[in-house]
């Protein structure tokens, strides 16, 4: 049996059934995943392009929005395959590369969530000491930090999983293999793994989460004591916005991974899951970034430049004939 174990494939069973309404479901969470790419994808290039925005701050963002990007194909695309083909199986590795990239990709964000909060903390109320308190060497630690301490995360939480056997069902209630979820299927004792997944999660998530909470509240102090009334709404819908996209993050993911098994429930879970997995990525872009005027600037030059582009096509496409002629 351990053999067989071993060996087998999963079958993921998926996100949504083939009923009429669920496949307007699933077109609209493609339509979402779609959103979620090419806005992250947006971010990245005019971070590239536009030299005023070579900031520790929007180097935060870019790091967030290719970590969304990664987030993304992590989860959709097999998800889609699995969908449209009726093929839903996914080999042992598949798995755990799957919760591998998606554990080092959810514990980055976490990090950088916390790290974009002190930025914005430094930025309000320590501005003219902003590039002593959040320089470029200290952005580069905290960035390469978060990517390890994820990726630590999860390579030992992929290890750990897929080192249990799996002697009952091998059918994943789930869109994507999720360590939670495997955990249902092992026939073997697993409360310890249980107890240190849960001494991580407060690790990986509580500890960020703290640091976030404790940034705004002192950037919402700042705030209040502001004399300028349309500063200080301006300050507090910005503070507002950020906070219910880390609330939708952070408390999605405690929902899923730090819950015993008796009070987990598989359906209640995937549907959870793709909040963080799905949603959260498109959010993003839309809260962080494209709200922000230097970027609304940065994006009308990209678009000004390429209509430009666009209108000196025809005259080199007549140039390039009358040189042929």
């Amino acid at each position: 049996m351990d053999n067989a174990s071993s060996t087998a494939d999963f079958v993921l069973l998926g996100l949504f059934n083939h009923t009429r309404a669920q496949q307007l479901l699933f077109a609209l969470v493609l339509i979402i995943a779609f959103t979620s790419v090419v806005g992250n994808a947006l971010m990245l290039l005019l971070i590239a392009r536009d030299r005023r925005l070579h900031t520790p701050m929007y180097f935060l963002l870019s790091q967030l929005s290719l970590n969304d990007v990664m987030l993304v194909f992590t989860t959709v695309p097999k998800m889609a395959a699995d969908y449209l083909t009726g093929r839903k199986s996914i080999s042992r590795t598949g798995c755990g590369s799957q919760i591998f990239f998606f554990l080092t990709l959810a514990g980055g964000e976490s990090f950088l969530l916390a790290a974009m909060s002190y930025d914005r903390y430094v930025a309000i109320c320590h501005p003219l000491r902003y590039l002593v308190f959040m320089s470029w060497r200290l952005c580069l630690q905290v960035t390469v930090g978060s990517w390890i301490l994820g990726a630590a995360d999860g390579l030992l939480q992929a290890a750990v999983t897929l080192s249990f056997p799996f002697c009952r069902s091998r059918e994943i209630n789930h869109f994507f293999c999720e360590a939670p979820e495997l955990m249902r299927l092992a026939c073997a004792r697993s409360s310890v793994f249980e107890y240190a997944m849960y001494i991580c999660c407060v690790l990986m998530l509580l500890v960020p989460l703290s640091l976030i909470l404790i940034s705004y509240s002192l950037i919402l102090a700042a705030v209040l004591h502001m004399r300028s009334t349309k500063a200080c709404k301006k300050a507090l819908a910005t503070c507002s916005s950020h906070l219910a996209v880390v609330g939708l993050f952070y408390g999605a993911t405690m929902f899923v991974y730090m819950r015993s098994r008796s009070s987990r429930s598989a359906s209640h879970d995937k549907a959870v899951s793709a909040f963080y997995a799905i949603f959260t990525p498109m959010l993003n872009p839309l809260i962080y970034s494209l709200r922000n005027s230097e970027v609304r600037g940065a994006l009308r030059k990209c678009v000004a430049q390429g209509v430009a582009l666009a209108g000196r096509i025809p005259f080199l496409c007549l140039c390039f004939c009358v040189s042929a002629k």
